[in-house]
Parts: C-alpha cells; sequence; structure tokens
C-alpha cells in the first residue's frame, strides 16, 4: 500500500518571530512532532525541524521503510524551518529525520524536539502526545507559589539515581515501582526533596545521562512520559519536590543527534577551541545564537510546566562561565574584551533565573558551580547570576579533607572546620555529599573514615550530624544513609542488605532524626542564608578538636551544637551559651539507638554563670555530635 502523501502545515509568523528572536517559551509544541489535523480533515502527525542549512529533509519511519523523501518536508519561508502532516499516522511510532546536508550528504537524524524516544540501542524518536495526563497535585502547586523560593524553609534532599536504586530481577525499576518504593522510603527518612540524575533520554547508561541525546524525552528505560508524570505527582501528593538534574553545558557528538544537523554547527560552535569540550570529548552550545539560546530555554520551561518539577539542578556551570575551563593557553579564544569569562552563556543563564522565577514562583534552579563566581545565587537586577542555590563545594571539600584524617592529625587542620564560615553567606548555600564524591575510586562516605570500624561509624554519623548542623541547604546521595561500604556502582543496586545489621540501621535511624529535627525547629533553617541564624561559640579549641555554635531564629528557642572530633571521651567540658537555664539533649550521635556508646548527659544541661558569662558542662562523647534546644 502506498504511503500517504505528506501535506503542508501552516506556521503562524508570529511563532516563526518569536523563534528567530529566542523568546518562544512553548517552541516545542511548535517544533517536533504532534498530532494533528490535516488540510481534508484526517488526522496524523505534523512535523517540523530547524534545519536552514539543509538541501531537504524528510520523515522515515518503518511507515515508509526508512527510505528518505517519500515524505518531503516543506520549507517554511526563510525561517529555516521545515514542515509537513502525514495523515493516519499513529502514536508510538519510531521516526527519524532523512536531512540532505548542504555537502549533499543524507544523514538520518533524530528530532531535537522529540517528546519520547526508543531506548538504547535504539535511538529514534517516537510518536506522542501532550495534554494527555490528569494532574492529582493542585494542593501542592498552590502551596508551592504562595511561599515563594524556598530560602527560609527546611530543605533536605535525597539525591537518586533511577537505574541503579533499586534493581529488581536485575532489571530497572519502573517509574511505577519507583513510586510505590522509592516515595515511602524517602518520606520516611523525612527527606524534604528528591533529585534525580538526569531522566532526559541518553543512550549511554554508563553517562549516567550526563551526555543527554534527547532533551525532550525522559528516559524509556523506566517506562513512558505519562508514568514519570505520574511518579512527580505521587511525590507531590506525598509532600515531596522534585528536582532535576540538567544539562546545558554540552550534549553527544552522536551522528544521528544533534552535531552537526543540517551539515553546519548549527547547535555547537564550528571552532573546536569554542564548540568541543576537551574533557568529556562533547559539543559545547552556541549560547549566543537566539535558536539555540531558545532550545534549551524552551526546554527548561517544558519540564516545569509539562512535568510539574519543582526545581532544576544546573550541571557543571563553571565550564560553561569560563571560555578556558580545562583547556591549555592556545586551546581557546578570548571574548570580545580579552576576558576568559563566557558572555553569552552569562546571558544565558540569568535568562534562565529570570525566566524559571517569573513563570514558576517557588521553583528553584540550582548551580553546581565549583569556582568562586561572585553573586551565581545573587539576583540578576544586582549582577548576579539568578540562582536560587549553588552547591557549596568549597565546604564539601574542606569537610571531607578533614574527616578522611586521624583524629591524631586534626588539630592541624581545624581550619578546614572553621573556614567555610569566612563565606558561609555570600551566597544561598546547599551543602552536597553527591554521587560524584562516592565513585571513581573516591570511595563510599563510610570508607573514607579513618580507623577501625567503630570509629568509621562514628565518623560518618558525626560527618552527617556536621553537614546537617552547618548553614545551608542539605544534599545525600542515596547509599550514604545506610552507611554502604561499597562505593557507588551504577551498574548495580545499593546494598539493601546492610540495613539488617544495627550498625547500618543506626546510621539510617541518625538521618531520619536529622531530618525530624530540621523540619521541627526553625533555628535549622529560617536563617540559613544570613549572620542572623548562626553564632560562633568557640572555634578555637584546635588541641581537643571540638567547636561549638548556635543555630538561631527568630521567636524560636536556639540549637546548640557541640562537636568532639576526637575519640577521647572529655568530662566536665565547659561550653559557652547565650542563656542560663535548662538546654534539652534533642540529639546525641553517640547515643545506641545510632550504634553508638550511650555516654552523653543523661537527657539535658543546666547552664550557669562561669567565668563571666553562662557556660554548660558537658559530657562529649568520642567523636559525636551533640544537639540541645533552650527550655528555660
Amino acid at each position: 500500500m502506498p504511503a500517504p502523501t505528506i501535506q503542508p502545515v501552516f506556521i503562524d509568523p508570529f511563532d516563526l518571530n518569536l523563534f528567530a528572536q529566542g523568546k518562544h517559551w512553548d517552541l516545542y509544541r511548535i517544533l517536533g512532532a504532534h498530532p494533528a489535523t490535516g488540510q481534508d480533515g484526517s488526522t496524523g502527525y505534523r512535523f517540523a525541524v530547524w534545519a536552514p542549512n539543509a538541501k531537504a529533509v524528510s520523515v522515515i519511519g518503518a511507515f515508509n521503510e526508512w527510505t528518505p523523501d517519500r515524505h518531503a518536508l516543506y520549507p517554511v519561508g526563510s525561517s529555516g524551518i521545515w514542515a509537513g502532516f502525514i495523515p493516519e499516522l499513529a502514536r508510538n511510532v519510531s521516526y527519524k529525520f532523512a536531512v540532505r546536508q548542504c555537502n549533499g550528504r543524507v544523514v538520518f537524524k533524530t528530532d531535537p524536539y522529540a517528546l519520547a524516544a526508543e531506548s538504547r540501542p535504539g535511538n529514534a524518536a517516537v510518536t506522542s502526545a501532550l495534554d494527555g495526563y490528569e494532574w492529582k497535585d493542585q494542593e501542592w502547586m498552590d502551596s508551592r507559589r504562595k511561599q515563594g523560593l524556598p530560602l527560609e524553609q527546611p530543605v533536605s534532599i535525597y539525591e537518586v539515581h533511577a537505574g541503579s536504586w533499586h534493581r529488581p530481577e536485575g532489571r530497572f525499576s519502573t517509574y511505577g515501582e519507583l513510586a510505590d518504593q522509592l516515595i515511602p522510603y524517602a518520606k520516611g527518612l523525612g527527606f524534604t526533596h528528591l533529585e534525580f540524575l538526569p531522566l532526559a533520554e541518553h543512550p549511554l547508561d554508563e553517562s549516567w545521562g550526563y551526555q543527554t541525546s534527547h532533551y525532550f524525552a525522559p528516559s524509556s528505560r523506566f517506562g513512558s512520559p505519562d508514568e514519570l508524570r505520574d511518579l512527580i505527582d505521587r511525590c507531590h501528593q506525598a509532600g515531596l519536590g522534585v528536582i532535576l538534574d540538567w544539562v546545558p553545558a554540552h550534549f553527544p557528538k552522536d551522528d544521528w543527534s544533534l552535531g552537526r544537523f543540517d551539515g553546519t554547527a548549527l547547535y555547537e560552535h564550528q571552532d573546536p577551541r569554542l564548540g568541543e569540550h576537551p574533557d568529556w570529548g562533547t559539543y559545547i552550545f552556541n549560547f549566543g545564537r537566539y535558536e539555540v539560546a531558545n532550545f534549551l530555554l524552551t526546554n527548561a520551561l517544558y519540564w516545569f510546566k509539562e512535568f510539574h518539577i519543582d526545581g532544576l539542578r544546573i550541571d557543571a556551570v563553571a565550564s560553561m562561565l569560563y571560555r578556558d575551563y580545562s583547556r591549555a593557553e592556545n586551546q581557546w579564544l578570548p571574548n570580545q574584551y580579552g576576558g576568559n569569562e563566557n558572555i553569552e552563556a552569562i546571558e544565558f543563564l540569568r535568562n534562565l533565573n529570570t525566566l524559571v522565577h517569573a513563570h514558576f514562583p517557588g521553583a528553584s534552579v540550582i548551580a553546581e558551580e565549583s569556582t568562586s563566581w561572585p553573586g551565581v545565587s545573587r539576583p540578576v537586577y544586582t549582577g548576579g547570576l539568578g540562582f536560587t542555590f549553588k552547591w557549596n563545594m568549597g565546604w564539601m571539600n574542606d569537610t571531607l579533607r578533614y574527616f578522611e584524617k586521624d583524629p591524631i592529625h586534626r588539630p592541624h587542620h581545624h581550619q578546614n572546620l572553621t573556614f567555610s564560615m569566612l563565606y558561609a553567606f555570600s551566597e544561598n548555600f546547599l551543602l552536597p555529599l553527591s554521587h560524584d564524591e562516592v565513585v571513581h575510586g573516591k570511595r563510599s562516605l563510610l570508607s573514607k573514615m579513618p580507623g577501625d570500624s567503630w570509629r568509621k561509624f562514628a565518623n560518618l554519623r558525626m560527618l552527617l550530624a556536621y553537614q546537617w548542623a552547618h548553614p545551608g541547604k542539605k544534599l545525600l546521595f542515596m547509599g550514604g544513609e545506610f552507611g554502604q561500604w561499597n562505593e557507588w556502582d551504577a551498574g548495580k543496586e545499593l546494598d539493601w542488605m546492610l540495613l539488617d545489621f544495627p550498625q547500618h540501621r543506626g546510621i539510617s535511624n541518625l538521618v531520619g532524626d536529622l531530618n525530624r529535627l530540621l523540619r521541627e525547629q526553625p533555628a535549622m533553617y529560617a536563617k540559613d542564608n544570613e549572620w542572623a541564624g548562626f553564632d560562633w561559640l568557640d572555634f578555637t579549641d584546635h588541641n581537643a578538636s571540638v567547636i561549638s555554635f548556635l543555630r538561631k531564629a527568630p521567636d524560636a528557642p536556639p540549637v546548640l551544637w557541640a562537636f568532639n572530633f576526637t575519640p577521647v571521651p572529655r568530662h566536665d567540658y565547659a561550653v559557652p551559651c547565650p542563656r542560663e537555664g535548662r538546654w534539652t539533649e534533642v540529639l546525641n550521635t553517640d547515643a545506641s539507638h545510632y550504634g553508638g556508646s550511650n555516654l552523653g548527659n543523661g537527657g539535658g544541661a543546666v547552664a550557669r554563670i562561669d567565668n563571666g558569662g553562662p557556660s554548660l558542662r558537658l559530657t562529649l562523647p568520642p567523636l559525636a555530635a551533640l544537639a540541645f534546644v533552650y527550655q528555660g
């Protein structure tokens, strides 16, 4: 039976004009493949793709035996877009574009705006549709909008790689199985948000999603787009926010993907000094080209609008900000002012953050930015980049460096604990113990800790308490919440059997109680980003490796924290405090419930005047953290 004839389609000049300006925020509804009605009233799919330097573009698939030119698209004026309607084409049909490039070569390309895609090893786009899912999270969405940015709310993020959290019978979990199991697990531990490593389609499992091939298509490894919507919907109904990792910094070079799409450097720069990433073997987006910036901006808005996500975590921001990032002296080009700043990328990021915060009040954009670039999380109107939060990579590196040292050496590295407070409020920081720190030979958090088994567990408990106590929002990668021994392997599920052992169950109990304390005590979160929420009590006792500080909030009792970073119990240790009276011990990482030796202060202590001011005389357990709340 001969294939149906393709029909031309109309694209409104207003849409074309917005696209040319790089300001069409619903562009994914114009380009790509969408169900439509033809000129003769027939139903099918309309296709549109941007390939301004192509000689011809056609749609290919099993419906035409993957033969180019049978369903040739029509050029839409001088817009660079090719479009057409194929009647009688159904949903869930695989397709590609046969692009006759400017050099005459015909290349089969996937649809950059595909809403669904085949799972690897296939790489074709799949016809799909929007607007079919009925959301049930209106209460959550209304609350998010009314509350605004979560700067003064408790934020505790459980970072998850969907492909290796659970592997039932050795296969990937489905979105539905994740909803059934992951939601109650994370909710039971008290986390406020889930953060997923990239869920956009990607061809290589080993990339963990960071080499994205289909920016608008959720990974089919785990199910359909609507099944991902249902997962997010159920998260919201359970009171969990959802953050997605997003990768606008670079994209893979596969012949069938975005690279050299119409035979020219369309999405990327032609010059490899601007357009190729030397570390990752990938292309870099040409952020200064309106149509490319529009592709990325509409994609970011798409995940908020069509999947109701609560935040994007932007990967590798530093690689976007600097033209000389990870390049030798002769491998990069300065900007027009002679500097190394990527002015086009800076403008893109500012536009991204402005748009997200304007369109989706209460939603977050989080930067993984590893340098001292000023104002990453400051508003655009003040000269900042406009992110909601910035990962505090300095805190992470200094803290892990300190904890990895044997306690006998810690007195000589006390500054690794105290230095972070010199800049703690220069940004809206998020404290990450992420997937990057437990892979590629870096070892798991538990394995990093020095000493015998008892000391390793005690150090890990103290590390987690220190993370929760320190100003800044929290992020912990899966496995860290129960003390995984092995470093993360994306090809295997977590070692869940460890929860049968008391020491590992103790770590899990601690994380649950840290999250409970975070939610219940406003002093732990309300002033995370300013000095009004923090006071040092004593940071000078480097010989004993002891520090103490207060977390504070208006109209709420303060929380006093004391840390003993040595295995030596310290009795009758004086900790200065702001008020006389009873302080209740609300958390002790040495409690037997967490796997500790159960040394403590009998539930609390009374502060009395000592050496001119009030102080608590405490027993500091070995390698432990204590938290007290003022009772009066």
